[in-house]
């Protein structure tokens, strides 16, 4: 896997700001030709810098007003129960994210649905469900003060 130059740090800023930009528009920002700018873009798609492009939704929007950080506590630690733990809660289409943490909690999920009922469900109805929970204890956001998907990338 090749290291990132400059020019790969400012194409990666650049489709962060937008993905849907061309080949052509971003060798304009950088005063390039397109051609090393597809090859470049090619290759940290390859190298897997790039990893996919996605649309972001407004969750609001969508009918998606509650955002919920949900800290989960297993009983048993061992190497299948985490392994299981995860696979379960990754098919989960409430959760957007999931952290193995250390500190008081195993794990942190960043858990999106419709409203207080929604969630009330998710937790009694699926997050109950999977084997091996001990305990479960929730934040609700109040206000979404900074969200970003952007990567800060010195160089």
């Amino acid at each position: 896997m090749s290291l990132l130059d400059a020019t790969d740090l400012r194409i990666l800023h650049l489709l962060q700001e937008d993905a849907k930009m061309t080949t052509k528009e971003i060798a304009a920002q950088l005063g390039m030709t397109t051609t090393p700018i597809f090859e470049r873009i090619k290759r940290m798609e390859r190298e897997g810098f790039i990893r996919n492009y996605v649309a972001l939704l407004d969750k609001n929007r969508v009918g998606l007003s509650l955002v919920a950080f949900t800290n989960v506590s297993l009983k048993e630690h061992f190497t299948e129960f985490l392994t299981r733990f995860e696979e379960a809660v990754s098919s989960l289409p409430e959760v957007n994210e999931c952290y193995h943490i250390a500190g008081s909690y195993d794990y942190l999920l960043k858990v999106v649905v419709k409203d207080m009922a929604a969630y009330q469900h998710f937790v009694a109805k699926k997050l109950a469900a999977l084997e091996n929970i001990g305990r479960v204890q929730s934040s609700f956001v109040m206000t979404e003060v900074k969200y970003s998907t952007k990567l800060f990338l010195e160089g």
